[in-house]
């Protein structure tokens, strides 16, 4: 099955094209509709989890990784989470909340 790489936003007469899945390689991002993030080629990276562009998102990262809501607590719990590379980590938005759906675990070598 075939699945668009881009999702496309008709405001009026605007056509806007977002890409659904992102590579980050910068210190700070703030998601933007995005279901996939992988983060690479930086030392650390925090991920701002932007509850207004984004609703469900999937983040892997290939170094270490801060991630951290941009409201209230992830999970209830959490006012940030640490990640090391190799990990992969489901969020979703609900009422209010950055809830973890699903993580790969911790990665030993």
């Amino acid at each position: 099955m075939n699945r668009p790489t881009r999702k496309i936003i008709s405001l009026g007469e605007k056509i806007m094209e977002e890409p659904r899945t992102k590579i980050v390689s910068q210190d700070f991002y703030s998601t933007n509709g995005e279901t996939l993030i992988i983060v690479k080629d930086v030392e650390t990276c925090t991920i701002e989890l932007n509850s207004s562009t984004t609703e469900k998102i999937i983040i892997k990262t290939l170094t270490s990784c801060i991630i951290v809501p941009d409201n209230n607590r992830i999970d209830e719990d959490w006012d940030q989470l640490d990640i090391e590379r190799g990990a992969c980590v489901q969020f979703q938005f609900v009422e209010g909340i950055w809830y973890i759906l699903s993580s790969d675990g911790i990665k030993l070598i």
